[in-house]
């Protein structure tokens, strides 16, 4: 059964979040919030946790995880940036946006793009994750709590726990985070395309 941690959403309780952050060192599979929907999380290098993901939502090798980051500096390790990617990502994070960029090899091999050795990236404005996130000293693995055959990610921390209890080992609960998933960007090539339009505007990238 999946253990439900109820976190405030202004000042999420340490003991609380410390508690999660050694829970995810330990090898568990988490669903907890962002700024842009509910997200599942695990450390990189935890293949049976990516292997989780993949069959929670039905994901084949040539999906793009995240790497959910606390900041620019963290970012900066797992792929590689251009100095005009660099002013581009730099002016719109934090915020509700993915970047596609070629991986470095801090990435463990099963993660990157079969093909294009990409990986996504993002830096989330999102005080529950953010403190997650500076506990953990490292990013989460991470992908959309969006379940097949849905249109829409689940919004409710109970629902979530109700419905995952015997997929996922904790359920991160700091309020409804909404719907809408992240504009993401390819940088892959240079230039930007758009992917997804999302909760980021996009008019920065067009």
């Amino acid at each position: 059964m999946a253990k439900y941690f109820d976190v405030h959403p202004e000042n999420p309780q340490q003991r609380t979040i410390g508690n999660v952050a050694d829970r995810i060192r330990s090898g568990a599979l988490v669903a907890y919030p962002t700024d842009s929907c509910f997200a599942l999380g695990c450390l990189m290098g935890n293949r049976e946790g990516i292997n989780r993901i993949r069959s929670i939502r039905n994901l084949d090798d040539r999906h793009h995880f995240t790497l959910v980051c606390q900041n620019f500096a963290q970012l900066g390790q797992f792929v590689h940036i251009d100095k005009d990617v660099f002013r581009a990502i730099k002016a719109a994070t934090p915020g509700s946006y993915t970047f596609i960029l070629p991986a470095t090899k801090e990435v463990p091999r099963q993660l990157p793009h079969p093909k294009k050795k990409t990986v996504g990236v993002r830096i989330p404005d999102h005080v529950v994750a953010q403190a997650l996130l500076a506990d953990l000293g490292e990013p989460l693995l991470s992908s959309t709590l969006l379940l097949p055959g849905e249109d829409e990610p689940m919004t409710q921390g109970w629902e979530i726990k109700d419905r995952l209890d015997h997929v996922v080992d904790a359920v991160v609960d700091s309020g409804d985070c909404g719907t809408e998933p992240t504009t993401v960007i390819d940088f892959s090539s240079g230039e930007a395309e758009i992917v997804r339009r999302g909760a980021g505007d996009t008019a920065r990238f067009e």
